[in-house]
């Protein structure tokens, strides 16, 4: 079933992939004014034990994420 997106709005599902604590709880996307994006979301516990709190990442569809310099980088050889 396919449907389209409206802007401005997003859908997150239970990730039933996790292996790790790192892996998101959450995974999903989003369409913020006409762009498209991947969402991935931990819930997390507050510090003082009161209850929980949701962190969310954004990642744009189709675009290549620079991959981070290494020391190794700039030896000429």
């Amino acid at each position: 079933m396919s449907y389209e997106q409206r802007d401005n709005t997003g859908s997150l599902f239970q990730n039933d992939n996790k292996k790790t604590a790192n892996h998101p709880d959450y995974k999903g996307s989003c369409l913020v004014d006409g762009v498209e994006y991947w969402m991935d979301a931990w819930i997390k516990p507050k510090k003082d034990g009161t209850g929980r709190w949701m962190s969310f990442a954004f990642k744009q569809k189709g675009r290549r994420q620079e991959r981070r310099r290494s020391r190794d980088d700039d030896v000429p050889f």
